[in-house]
């Protein structure tokens, strides 16, 4: 099991150690965003600074319908204990948790300022 907080701003935040394939790990706290189907969103300064190898590019559709092209970067995550691989979207937002990542798994949120947001195995 996965624990977070909900933030000042009412939102369900969870830090992930986000790392390279040499395994150097930075602790990035994220925005949990079930409206976002990928894996991470990251900006770009984390993603330069863990030197992270580039994937691809694909095409994104946002919140409000509209579509924009994201490139696309390769991670190793800690997650739910164990090392993954994982694809990392670039954009200059907070670092967002998706649904991709949270496939297979249960999340709870007790929607208050401080509650509990946990995430466990299915």
């Amino acid at each position: 099991m996965m624990q977070g907080v909900v933030n000042l701003r009412r939102e369900a935040t969870l830090t992930v150690a986000v790392g390279n394939s040499q395994r150097q790990l930075q602790a990035i706290d994220t925005v949990v965003d079930t409206g976002f189907n990928g894996f991470l969103s990251l900006p770009s300064a984390i993603i330069t600074n863990l030197n992270l190898p580039w994937s691809g590019s694909d095409f994104v559709t946002l919140g409000d319908g509209s579509e924009t092209f994201f490139d696309l970067y390769t991670a190793m995550v800690i997650w739910d204990g164990q090392y993954r691989e994982i694809d990392i979207a670039e954009s200059e937002t907070e670092p967002l948790l998706g649904i991709a990542l949270l496939y297979g798994y249960r999340l709870q949120v007790d929607n208050v300022e401080g509650g509990i947001v946990k995430i466990e195995a299915l």
